[in-house]
């Protein structure tokens, strides 16, 4: 069995879906492009989201131990202060002069009486 050759209206139809199938293929090509840039386009917003990001976390970090150097001088400075005036207080105690009233009463009476104690 042959296929009947084609007449005139079958060659338009062909020539019609011949159309068709080329306007088709430049559509995917164009669809293609258009998925291919736009892909391209999110993997650089992604890039460079992602390189922001670690840009600020790298800047955060550097600020962190910033901070954390500046608390830790004005601890020690602190510190120091109040080793220094424990320091004074601790000699204080031993000289006598830092003590209060009622714990240096042996001295006090001492010094009340001293001149009626030595007759």
């Amino acid at each position: 069995m042959t296929e009947p050759a084609p007449t005139g209206g079958d060659t338009a139809t062909v020539e019609a879906l011949r159309r068709v199938k080329a306007v088709e293929a430049e559509w995917d090509g164009k669809l293609a492009d258009a998925r291919r840039q736009a892909e391209e386009a999110t993997r650089r917003a992604r890039d460079e989201a992602e390189a922001t990001v670690k840009a600020v976390a790298a800047e955060l970090e550097t600020e962190r131990a910033r901070q954390l150097d500046s608390a830790r001088a004005s601890a020690e400075r602190e510190a120091e202060g109040l080793r220094a005036d424990g320091a004074k207080a601790a000699e204080a105690v031993r000289s006598g002069q830092g003590r209060r009233p009622q714990e240096r009463g042996d001295e006090i009476v001492a010094a009340v009486l001293g001149p009626f104690a030595g007759g």
